[in-house]
């Protein structure tokens, strides 16, 4: 080896060179044995926590980002029976986003033959305004749209699931993101949402899908790295509006722990999680949850009368009637 140049990383299984060495695991492995390796852990974590089962029909949200087409990728190669829902946000940006985003995932499918199923729900289309021009009508977020896509993409998520007879809901949340949200909501001791973050969320009501988290224990860089060996083609950008967002802030402090504490993260997470289980931390927070039927779509809501879901379209409806859009 010549001076000042580091050793060649090889892969575990083989005399390969490595494509990611994972110090958090104390392991390097090569593109193929590293996607083994994805789809492996994938699986086992899937009936670690009772996910689901391969009867089951699975809806994976896609965003046309690597984590979400990702995670449909695994779930096919595993052999689940998963579709996927794409939600038409109309966030331009000045980046075409949406419609850069669909394409992606137009693309996905298309490098598969052609043959997977896709629900897509355009926002404006269905609900009569885009999400930044909802947020602007409704003044709702202080001009960012963040809570109101918030809000719309779960209901809408909810009611295609529940239309399409779907038992499971299925989101590419990683390691990075659920330690961010974890991370917050602990320094304000949120316990509301304490209670309800893991990788498994129960149906909250009659006809409502189990929602999952399978990629919850990878990392964002593992994720990443498995589209590119994958072939992966995604949407490389953040959302435009995720500029200055707490939970990128969260995770820069995070990623500055895991630099010098790898697995901290990982730690982070599984050790809450199993403090929760083991000493039924919120679990009366769980149980006080009071939850009504909205008479105007069906869906669960803690409102008395329609949810928040109805009521904000319903303003937004409004307001667009009285400025003639």
């Amino acid at each position: 080896m010549q001076p000042g140049k580091r050793p060649l990383l090889v892969c575990r299984h083989c005399d390969e060179k490595a494509v990611i060495n994972m110090r958090q695991h104390k392991l390097a492995l090569c593109g193929p044995h590293f996607v083994e390796w994805v789809q492996k852990q994938t699986e086992r974590f899937i009936e670690k926590y009772g996910m689901f089962t391969r009867d089951e029909r699975v809806l994976v949200a896609v965003s046309g980002g690597k984590d979400s087409l990702a995670l449909w990728d695994i779930l096919l190669e595993l052999g689940y029976r998963a579709d996927g829902l794409y939600i038409g946000l109309g966030i331009d940006g000045g980046l075409s986003y949406s419609d850069e985003s669909h394409r992606y995932i137009m693309e996905f499918i298309r490098a598969r033959g052609g043959e997977l199923t896709l629900h897509t729900v355009d926002v404006a289309g269905m609900y009569g305004a885009s999400i930044p021009d909802a947020a602007r009508l409704t003044r709702r977020g202080r001009e960012k749209p963040c809570s109101v896509c918030g809000l719309s993409k779960r209901h809408i998520m909810n009611r295609v699931a529940r239309e399409g007879g779907y038992d499971v809901l299925a989101t590419g949340h990683n390691l990075d993101d659920e330690a961010a949200v974890l991370f917050g909501n602990a320094l304000v001791w949120s316990v509301e949402y304490l209670s309800r973050q893991g990788p498994v969320m129960p149906p909250s009501h009659p006809g409502l899908a189990r929602k999952v988290k399978p990629l919850f224990r990878f990392y964002e860089r593992e994720m990443a790295a498995y589209a590119i060996v994958s072939g992966i083609e995604y949407i490389y950008d953040e959302c435009p509006h995720a500029t200055g967002a707490t939970t990128i802030r969260y995770k820069e402090l995070l990623n500055q722990l895991e630099e010098s504490s790898p697995g901290i993260k990982l730690q982070f997470m599984l050790r809450f999680l199993k403090a929760r289980e083991q000493h039924s931390l919120f679990a009366q927070v769980r149980e006080q949850l009071d939850l009504r039927t909205c008479p105007t779509c069906g869906q669960p809501t803690t409102n008395d009368g329609a949810c928040s879901f109805c009521r904000m379209w319903e303003r937004v409806n409004a307001r667009r009637i009285e400025d003639g859009s």
